[in-house]
């Protein structure tokens, strides 16, 4: 067995259990990676009234591997593809600077644990649909 196929079993048990971490994920190649991970990510935490505050923390990223076979003629049946979504959050809270009075300061965001490929779940996350 060549070092390509070795590379490719361990990547793909390592997508089977379902929890990467952050390391995990600079290693590999994120263009060609197929997956679910745990990701580094930098974003502006703000809300009306306080100064924007710049967050990183871990969110899901990645790509899932999905197949439907379309049907184009009435009745038309609801798409359920997988996508890389949140299996296990935990949420931190963060004080924004700045704010007018009488303008709660305080911002809540989820940091993903684990993440998962699944359907996409409305009551967590945004799903986009085309």
């Amino acid at each position: 067995m060549d070092s390509h196929s070795v590379t490719l079993i361990s990547l793909n048990l390592l997508i089977l259990s379902g929890c990467w971490n952050t390391h995990a994920v600079s290693n590999i190649s994120l263009r060609t990676f197929i997956g679910c991970a745990v990701r580094e990510f930098t974003f502006l935490a703000k809300k009306p009234g306080c100064k924007g505050l710049r967050v990183t923390t871990d969110a899901c990223w990645g790509r899932c591997e999905t197949w439907e076979k379309p049907i184009l003629d009435p009745p038309l049946i609801d798409a359920y593809h997988r996508v890389c979504t949140y299996n296990e959050t935990r949420l931190v809270t963060v004080k924004l600077p700045n704010c007018i009075p009488n303008v709660d300061p305080f911002f809540t965001y989820p940091v993903a644990i684990r993440c998962d490929c699944g359907v996409c779940s409305t009551a967590t996350t945004e799903c986009e649909t085309l």
